[in-house]
């Protein structure tokens, strides 16, 4: 098992120091975490066999992941993840317009969302590390100042748990996210095809070609859509099914089955080579499940070359465009407010 060196991480960027922090459990896990977008670079768990290897694709430098990291891999996504539609919205009685960075869509917080600033290291420890960052009033068109927190702790429950808070002095847009490229036979090992997926939900939230949510919320039943029950990644990515094709492959919304902010299975994943799981919680509404449809030729970890379909992310979150979709949870937090999210990646092998 060759972990990242600390010292690969360490640089400065706009005059503030970036860091890698090392966290383990009692049974071995390792998850390394830099404050250079709050991003996951590692996660080293072992397999049915004892054998560790690393899940998560990055890369093996902090200036890589500055200098680059067009997917995102690992880092938290805001202020406002995933999509919104025109890149404009209204709160209260003012249009706000944002960066259109995907398409005619906004996209992962903007230009410099919350994944390209760094991270001001509240506390941190053996096994977990706190950090907090202000978006000031008007950052990439968004109202209000934003404090932000996120934790992450590794427990010897061997989960990675990561909780989110914020609150603001001016009504405001907030969805945060984990933006994590995961394979669980090993990062750069190939395609995820053979991953076993099950999402615990009945209903997912369709899209246009643009990938921006129609508005509608859509029965997965018949539907390459539909992991209710484990199935392979790679038995619907290739449909004919017309949402499919808009993403050419999956990237949609599932609506989770458990109450909004209570931590509910979101989903589990499964290899069945190596016998790695993952099981996903969240306190979120909804899972966006990306299978790296548009990453080819991204030179990653130890030279590898990541190819399409080389990992998949389970991003626990709001639904894309809830802003301008009322009938959607809301993404709305207002001062005196506090907006909290959970999320656990839970792992064993069998």
């Amino acid at each position: 098992m060759k972990i990242i060196p600390e010292e690969s991480f360490k640089t400065v960027h706009n005059e503030k120091p970036v860091n890698l922090y090392t966290l383990k459990n009692k049974n071995g896990l390792i998850a390394q975490i830099t404050n250079y977008g709050a991003i996951i670079v590692s996660i080293f768990i072992p397999d049915k066999n004892g054998n560790f290897a690393d899940i998560v694709q990055g890369y093996d430098t902090a200036k890589e992941y500055i200098m680059g990291n067009g997917p995102y891999m690992g880092a938290v996504c805001g202020r406002c993840a995933n999509r919104i539609g025109g890149g404009k919205f209204i709160l209260g009685d003012r249009e706000y317009k944002l960066a259109v960075n995907n398409g005619p869509n906004h996209l992962h917080g903007g230009l410099i969302g919350f994944n390209k600033v760094l991270w001001d290291v509240v506390s941190s420890n053996n096994s977990s590390v706190e950090m907090q960052y202000l978006s000031r009033d008007g950052e990439e068109g968004y109202p209000g100042n934003l404090n932000v927190k996120v934790k992450y702790s590794l427990t010897d429950e061997n989960e990675l748990r990561i909780d989110y808070n914020a609150s603001t002095d001016k009504s405001t847009v907030v969805n945060l996210t984990s933006h994590s490229y995961f394979n669980l036979a090993g990062e750069g090992s190939g395609p995820v095809y053979d991953h076993e997926l099950m999402i615990n939900a009945r209903y997912f939230t369709p899209t246009d070609e643009t990938n921006l949510p129609t508005g509608e919320i859509l029965s997965v039943k018949g539907t390459p859509m539909d992991f209710t029950s484990p199935r392979k990644i790679g038995e619907g990515i290739d449909s004919d099914y017309i949402h499919i094709k808009y993403g050419a492959g999956y990237d949609h919304n599932w609506v989770l089955s458990h109450r909004c902010g209570t931590l509910g299975l979101a989903a589990i994943a499964r290899d069945p080579k190596s016998g790695r799981i993952m099981e996903v919680y969240t306190t979120q509404p909804g899972l966006q499940l990306y299978t790296a449809n548009w990453i080819d030729n991204e030179r990653g970890k130890g030279g590898k070359i990541y190819g399409r379909r080389w990992a998949f992310c389970l991003e626990t979150q709001h639904f894309p465009d809830a802003i301008n979709k009322p009938h959607f949870p809301s993404v709305i937090l207002n001062p005196g407010e506090t907006y909290r999210h959970t999320c656990i990646y839970k792992f064993k092998a069998e």
